[in-house]
């Protein structure tokens, strides 16, 4: 049986306004510490990526980044890093991500958290995984993009089988909770 071992995260490398996302970030990297489970995120010190990586550091945990190279010239990579991966651009970043991770879960952030979002999900209905991933809704913020992708199920865009892969989860333990759950069981396979 498959364990939780490794979780990507994706965030924003802004802050957000509002500080309940920091706060978040942070009870995030000390349950996945406290859990034994392994940070994959972006390999950036800024926003909330910076803060995942600092709590699940201080907290004893492992961090792993991966960064392109061309944030990396722009002196925005953590450089305090269990390991930090360089690659050559963010179709390099998003497939070593999935390859370092057991699970995806995204906190807060703006169209590179989606475009990361999206990209697993599209590779899960592809076949090229069979990981999944949770939004970890804090402060309703991922309300709306729950509630699109309804709509697209409801107007036959999207199966409903592939609309329950989306996993949403109100707060830090209960996504941990369900990832490690979908990791372990056998809803952890792709939907045709």
């Amino acid at each position: 049986m498959a364990e939780l071992k490794s979780l990507a995260v994706y965030c924003g490398s802004g802050m957000g306004q509002n500080p309940v996302y920091a706060a978040a970030t942070v009870e995030l990297g000390k349950a996945m510490a406290k859990r034994g489970i392994d940070l994959v995120y972006g390999g950036g010190k800024l926003g909330l990526m910076g803060i995942i990586a600092d709590t699940v550091l201080e907290a004893g945990g492992k961090a792993y980044g991966v960064i392109p190279d061309a944030l990396s010239a722009h002196e925005v990579a953590h450089l305090g890093l269990t390991e930090l991966h360089q690659v050559a651009g963010m179709h390099e970043r998003k497939a070593k991500m999935t390859q370092l991770a057991d699970a995806f879960v995204c906190l807060p952030g703006g169209i590179g958290t989606l475009d990361e979002l999206m990209e697993a999900w599209t590779w899960n209905a592809l076949g090229y995984h069979a990981k999944p991933f949770c939004l970890l809704d804090i402060h309703g913020y991922w309300q709306g993009f729950a509630q699109f992708c309804d709509t697209v199920q409801a107007e036959g865009f999207m199966s409903v089988d592939r609309r329950r892969q989306l996993l949403v989860a109100p707060d830090v333990e209960s996504s941990l909770d369900m990832l490690a759950e979908a990791v372990s069981g056998a809803v952890n396979q792709p939907v045709w």
